[in-house]
């Protein structure tokens, strides 16, 4: 018996699946290749997460599943919260013991200045030796140094060893936040999520201020003059220390300098001087509200009013800063930076005409919409401005600066309070903002990072990207 022929539709059936088969083939083989090429890219696992950003719109929820971000920013949070206890917590103590707020803003100030020159220091030695090993010593020895400050205030120490007490309580400030935009900028570097966790970074370090100065004020109004100061210490040393056991998200730390290949400061960068003077502006409204708020709740004999109004102006900051990360700005940070400040500078220069609570609350509530968009700006600059190996240091400058403007306005503030009222106190923000106004408008062109050395990506693929000369 012949053998059957095979149906006349087998062979179409075969070559139509060897023809899948190829396809199927062909297609695993890219897929497997874009896999490959993928795992190839550099950073690995931080790089596959600044490429998904490019489809996904930026915001909270994506930065808040970034991996290992909840490491850093659970103990940075705690251990910021004493920077906004500081310098209220003193101004509070020392007017409380020697009467005077000029007396009481001069001691703040010299801890200001204090902090303002170290702190670069203190970010340039996190950027070279890692951030532990500038952290252990720092909140032991800034624990320390506002105790001895307290029992000298309590013991009504003359006021120069309050002064010399107060130096190096500033020096010592730990520098957590500067830490952990660092920590942001080293997981995010070049992804679109920069700007937002610059957003989130400067809501946190406002509700920092929000709970802070009320805080203070409550337990030195409530439970003792010194009260604020020692929760101060307290909480900066287990803080600190925690947010130093958290080792495995720090930067990497830069190689040593060589004499052919020096490092250079952040400070050298034309850019972080500009954003430097606008950081100072910027000290001169939390400085200047901080003892002005403090004479007008003293002068309409409701101290406790203080923490009030300076937590309704921080939440005002804390609001609009919210806002800026959860908005896709189709303008660049530069612009950002000089519309917001114009609108600092014009609702801080109303301040000293306001005589009622309503009113000052209200206003305080604008100074601080306005000053969120400013830093925020600032900060993202930075990003652009500075070599990640620098960049811990240039965070602290612009920190000092701010710093260095508070304790400039907490004197000035507090001598023109004494002599003229609150309402002489409030003059500070408005020079201070005006004139950091004037220089920012001026030298605005030194903000744009320069094409020299840049990267240009030609979309996300695996091919090589091609600096820009």
């Amino acid at each position: 018996m012949a053998a059957a022929e095979p149906p006349q539709w087998a062979p179409v059936s075969t070559a139509v699946q060897r023809k899948r088969t190829a396809l199927g083939g062909s297609v695993a083989s890219r897929t497997t290749s874009t896999t490959r090429t993928r795992e190839a890219l550099p950073g690995g696992r931080k790089a596959r997460t600044v490429a998904s950003t490019v489809n996904n719109r930026p915001g909270y929820g994506q930065l808040l599943r970034t991996p290992g971000a909840w490491t850093f920013l659970l103990p940075g949070f705690l251990a910021r919260q004493p920077f906004a206890m500081l310098t209220i917590g003193i101004v509070l103590l020392v007017q409380h013991t020697t009467g005077s707020y000029g007396s009481a803003g001069a001691v703040a100030a010299f801890t200001g200045v204090s902090m303002a020159l170290f702190a670069p220091q203190s970010g340039k030695l996190a950027d070279r030796l890692g951030q532990r090993a500038v952290l252990l010593p720092g909140v032991l020895v800034h624990a320390a140094s506002v105790s001895a400050l307290t029992a000298l205030a309590l013991a009504q120490a003359p006021l120069w060893a309050l002064f010399v007490a107060a130096v190096p309580a500033g020096a010592s400030v730990p520098q957590v936040g500067p830490m952990v935009r660092a920590r942001w900028a080293a997981t995010l570097d070049g992804s679109p999520l920069m700007s937002t966790a610059a957003a989130f970074e400067s809501v946190t370090d406002e509700f920092t201020f929000v709970v802070g100065p009320v805080l203070v004020t409550a337990l030195c109004t409530g439970v003792h003059p010194a009260a604020g100061l020692i929760a101060e210490a307290t909480l900066t040393l287990a803080g600190g220390l925690f947010f130093a056991a958290q080792s495995g998200t720090q930067p990497a730390v830069r190689p040593r300098a060589t004499a052919a290949e020096p490092h250079a400061s952040a400070l050298s960068v034309p850019g972080v001087r500009v954003l430097a003077v606008a950081f100072l502006g910027i000290g001169s409204v939390f400085g200047g509200m901080q003892v002005s708020l403090t004479a007008f709740a003293e002068e309409i004999g409701n101290p406790g009013a203080n923490g009030l109004l300076y937590g309704i102006f921080a939440a005002g900051n804390m609001l609009a800063g919210i806002a800026c990360g959860a908005i896709a700005w189709k303008s660049g940070p530069r612009r950002r930076l000089v519309l917001g400040y114009a609108g600092l500078a014009l609702a801080a220069s109303a301040l000293w005409a306001v005589h009622s609570v309503a009113l000052l609350a209200g206003l305080g509530l604008l100074v601080g919409l306005c000053i969120a968009p400013a830093l925020i700006s600032g900060y993202t600059l930075v990003e652009s401005l500075v070599p990640a190996s620098a960049r811990t240091e240039a965070f602290t400058w612009l920190t000092g600066a701010v710093a260095l403007g508070q304790a400039a306005a907490v004197t000035v503030a507090g001598r023109l309070a004494d002599a003229n009222g609150a309402s002489a106190g409030f003059v500070v923000p408005l020079v201070g903002t005006v004139l950091a106004f004037v220089t920012l408008i001026s030298l605005r062109s030194r903000l744009s990072p320069k094409a020299s050395g840049r990267i240009a990506a030609r979309g996300m693929s695996h091919r090589v990207p091609l600096t820009v000369d």
